[in-house]
């Protein structure tokens, strides 16, 4: 009988990451690969969809202005109990981001305000040298405790059953007609 210890984590990894190419193709697989990973967690409604979103504009901004020819970039998420952590890593530590003067008629120029408006925090690592990372942190609020009320459906379903203290919705009584069905 083999008596080693098996070392089991109960809790699994919240982490995920890849290394894409940084063509037009680059940002597109970053943000399925990122959306897929972020449907299996049990996030709060709209942080997977913002996440999304930060998720294309950082990696457009590495695929676009931190390409170096032959190198990668790395697309890092992290999720913490209360943060989610979208970092984006390539090649070009000496083009720190910075916001770029656009026009309602240029395609790009926008990927920092985006990144400004949707995420909670964000910033520039260095190093090591020659590389960059820029990261955005997303708030994930604790979800409140699970109930035992049986449920319809998949996770997140509604409860067959409505909870103490609410009624179900019902329709007010219609009102009675004057000489509904009277016969004649």
């Amino acid at each position: 009988m083999n008596k080693e210890k098996s070392t089991r984590l109960d809790t699994p990894t919240r982490h995920f990451g890849v290394l894409l190419s940084p063509t037009r193709r680059g940002p597109r697989l970053a943000r399925l690969l990122g959306t897929e990973w972020l449907r299996t967690w049990d996030l709060p409604y709209g942080v997977t969809e913002t996440a999304e979103r930060l998720v294309v504009g950082l990696a457009t901004n590495a695929a676009t202005h931190g390409r170096f020819p032959g190198r990668d970039f790395r697309l890092a998420l992290l999720a913490r109990s209360e943060t989610l952590r979208i970092e984006v890593t390539d090649t070009r530590g000496d083009d720190l981001p910075r916001r770029r003067p656009s026009s309602p008629d240029t395609e790009s120029g926008r990927g920092l305000l985006l990144v400004d408006a949707l995420a909670d925090r964000w910033g520039v690592a260095l190093g090591p040298v020659p590389r960059k990372t820029v990261w955005a942190e997303l708030d994930v609020a604790p979800h409140p405790p699970k109930t035992d009320a049986m449920c319809s459906g998949g996770p997140g379903a509604l409860p067959k059953e409505p909870r103490e203290g609410k009624k179900p919705h019902q329709a007010p009584p219609l009102p009675p007609t004057a000489g509904a069905h009277s016969g004649g």
